[in-house]
């Protein structure tokens, strides 16, 4: 017997034992965490470009702005190819990786009764640190559209990213 809450042994074997299959604490859920973040990442990584991709094509994007992210992490010295394709590669690894695992541990403090509505609020944080990272000097008409583009862009993310989240979300409340 535990002299402070009065529960024995016995007790707590009991509570643990009835989550039985939907234990995540080993290294199977884990891995199951990590891919469902990447594929998560993935799509939305797949939404925020197409986003970025219009912005294009209506003058308010320029994809040498990757070109700027390789150059400011040094790993277009290190590989071959040209900076803007080494920036692209490290904006997609980001997008799959990094800010799924953010969304992962901060994301059940974020507002929203589902991750997808969490991810809105997620992709726009993310988004204030893009608009200022990769502005390229847009000035009026060209400026607000960027500037919408890219927020809607990153909604698009967020949501995506805990769209999948929910639908493959057979877990626990934390994630790892």
């Amino acid at each position: 017997m535990d002299g402070e809450r009065g529960e024995s042994t016995a007790d707590i074997s009991e509570d643990v034992a009835e989550v039985g299959e939907a234990d995540f604490d080993h290294l199977a859920g884990i891995v199951t965490d990590g891919v469902v973040g990447a594929v998560g990442g993935l799509v939305g990584t797949g939404a925020l470009t197409v986003g970025l991709l219009i912005a294009r094509s209506l003058g308010a994007f320029e994809l040498s702005s990757f070109g700027t992210l390789a150059e400011l992490t040094g790993f277009n010295a290190l590989l071959p190819l040209t900076p803007t394709a080494v920036g692209f590669v490290l904006f997609l690894l980001t997008g799959m990786v990094m800010w799924p695992l953010l969304f992962a541990s901060i994301g059940r403090y974020l507002p929203g009764e589902r991750y997808a509505v969490r991810g809105l609020a997620f992709g726009f944080v993310l988004w204030t640190g893009f608009a200022p990272a990769f502005y390229e000097g847009y000035a009026g008409l060209a400026m607000v559209v960027y500037l919408g583009l890219t927020l809607g862009a990153h909604f698009a993310y967020g949501f995506s990213l805990g769209a999948v989240f929910d639908y493959l979300g057979d877990r626990p409340e934390t994630l790892v």
